[in-house]
């Protein structure tokens, strides 16, 4: 254990728990330390060392490395395992699904629910533009999953980590999964393939 890096993040972030979840899933030892993201912790001066980003998740490892973005950190600690595909074209189109999900899920869907579900904001408080944009995200996404179980190819990769995680608790932020049949069933599949206890 005393090897394993260390993984600065929050429970209550998405970004957060896709590293641990894949730390987990590959069986990599690591030690978590939680950041509240809310109350500023993550600009402290202590932290900005850590990652002058001012971001969680980051991992460091004991020689002082440190890795931030929780993408790139899922990256790094699958290298070689079956979570990222052999064939060229199937990760590539895992990394499609990645930077989609940074660009155009994660900044509609998760911006909503942690201004609705963790900040308290009413939907009168809120830019509408987030739902509409949201839902267009899980439309995409129903339009994959009606025709293939994963994401890329025939089963779980770093895609379906990255794209779960907000996905799971979407409804955190006024969103109705049960419009997205086949997101549902794929969120149930992954959260089984992931061990986790269904959101909420």
């Amino acid at each position: 254990m005393s090897d394993a890096f260390t993984l600065y993040g929050s429970s209550s972030s998405g970004n957060s728990l896709k590293p641990k979840w894949v730390a987990d899933k590959l069986g990599i030892p690591f030690r978590w330390v939680e950041v509240n993201t809310f109350n500023g912790e993550t600009r402290t001066p202590e932290f900005l060392k850590l990652n002058p980003a001012g971001q969680a998740p980051v991992i460091v490892y004991p020689d002082g490395r440190a890795l931030a973005q929780s993408n790139a950190i899922m990256l790094h600690l699958a290298e070689g395992s079956a979570l990222v595909p052999r064939d060229a074209f199937a990760r590539a189109k895992m990394f499609e699904w990645m930077f989609w999900e940074q660009y155009s899920h994660e900044p509609t869907i998760a911006v909503r629910i942690a201004r609705k579900h963790y900040l308290g904001m009413s939907d009168a408080e809120l830019d509408p533009a987030l739902l509409t944009k949201g839902n267009a995200a899980l439309a995409r996404l129903e339009l994959q999953l009606a025709q293939t179980s994963y994401l890329v190819g025939q089963g779980l990769t770093l895609a379906d980590v990255a794209l779960v995680a907000y996905t799971r608790v979407a409804h955190r932020g006024g969103f109705d999964l049960g419009q997205y049949p086949a997101v549902k069933a794929w969120v149930a599949r992954v959260e089984g393939d992931l061990g986790l206890k269904p959101a909420d």
